[in-house]
């Protein structure tokens, strides 16, 4: 089973989808795992509501560092922050397989609850897509370089 950690800034939202999504998509494949640069200590609502509609199970997350996985065996870091935003990625230190999927953060979007809902399911299903891509691959027979290549190269897909 291969680790992998959802990296972004806040770890409120888009990392918390892409763990929740992930860890119900891969089987015993994968185990995902999510951490921020600046966690605002808090999962958002929004991200847990979206789950929940999203027929995924909305408990457990919580809003952490991302030096708490130092001596977690990482196989994959993703970074979902958006760098088109001005967002700073978070740096991983390990040496670990890297890939960057810039989505906008929903946390940001303002609006009516509907506006608001529009925006976080956006972000779902531009991971949930980019996430089956991944599954698809077959990671466990590609080196390092491959990894990092193809999952840019998912990454690159368009945002929300």
């Amino acid at each position: 089973m291969l680790n992998i950690l959802f990296l972004c800034t806040g770890n409120s939202c888009r990392s918390i989808l892409g763990e929740g999504l992930l860890n119900h998509l891969a089987g015993k494949r994968f185990r995902a795992f999510s951490a921020g640069s600046h966690p605002t200590g808090n999962v958002s609502l929004n991200a847990l509501a979206t789950l929940e509609r999203n027929g995924i199970p909305a408990t457990g997350f919580t809003s952490q560092f991302w030096e708490e996985f130092e001596d977690q065996d990482i196989d994959i870091a993703i970074t979902v922050c958006d760098q088109a935003a001005g967002e700073v990625c978070p740096a991983y230190l390990k040496n670990v397989t890297r890939a960057h999927w810039g989505l906008p953060d929903p946390a940001h979007v303002q609006g009516t609850d509907e506006e608001v809902a529009k925006a976080f399911q956006a972000t779902y299903e531009a991971l949930s897509d980019r996430i089956k891509k991944m599954l698809a691959l077959p990671v466990e027979d590609m080196t390092s370089a491959e990894i990092t290549a193809a999952l840019d190269n998912i990454g690159n897909m368009g945002s929300p």
